[in-house]
């Protein structure tokens, strides 16, 4: 069973936690990772993309001329899709992207991502994420103490207001409740710094 430090915001060791192996030392799946992130970023896709038929764009419907005896081409609209400013044929049109991910696949994938960052060693617990003002200045020289590099992960329990408003507005710092964790922010992000608390939901819930 693997064991972890646990740090408080100075970065000074106050104990250690030992972590279920079936949810951060399991064989990293590449494919559910792909997976995973592919049906994040599709569920993200607006879908709002738009082209006008022969119906919608303007012009007339009338026949230009008739169909036999002027050696032209036949033609009935001037809003046919081979004339310039006509409609457009098979164009995309307003849709959704987000399609139904198996729950196992997700879980599984959760688990690879967390295996991969205890096995790169980019993921620090820390006792709790007490912070004594929602000040941005305070929480970035905490950060600084934990060497994340240009981008890091805050994981904690919700509720915790004053680290909500601290990390708002600090580039390559993301706040994502224990709950809410996705593969995807694991993947983005260098750093993974989460509070024992949320060390312990999630082996409650990705324990198989």
């Amino acid at each position: 069973m693997p064991s972890v430090e646990v740090k408080n915001l100075e970065n000074q060791k106050v104990g250690e936690m030992q972590l279920a192996e079936e949810v951060f030392a399991v064989p990293v799946n590449q494919d559910l990772l792909y997976e995973a992130v592919r049906h994040y970023r599709a569920c993200l896709r607006a879908g709002t993309h738009a082209t006008k038929t022969r119906a919608e764009v303007s012009g007339s419907g009338r026949k230009l001329w008739k169909q036999k005896g002027t050696g032209r081409a036949r033609i009935g609209s001037i809003r046919s899709p081979l004339w310039r400013h006509g409609g457009t044929t098979f164009g995309p049109q307003p849709r959704s992207y987000a399609y139904r991910l198996p729950r196992k696949m997700l879980l599984g994938a959760l688990r690879s991502a967390l295996s991969a960052k205890m096995a790169q060693e980019q993921l620090t617990v820390v006792d709790e994420f007490r912070l004594e003002s929602h000040e941005t200045k305070a929480l970035r020289g905490i950060l600084d103490r934990f060497d994340g590099g240009n981008s890091i992960l805050l994981v904690d329990m919700p509720g915790n207001r004053n680290l909500e408003l601290s990390s708002g507005n600090l580039a390559g710092v993301e706040l994502v409740p224990a709950r809410e964790l996705h593969p995807y922010h694991l993947l983005r992000c260098q750093r993974l710094l989460i509070s024992r608390s949320a060390v312990e939901r999630l082996q409650e819930a990705l324990a198989p």
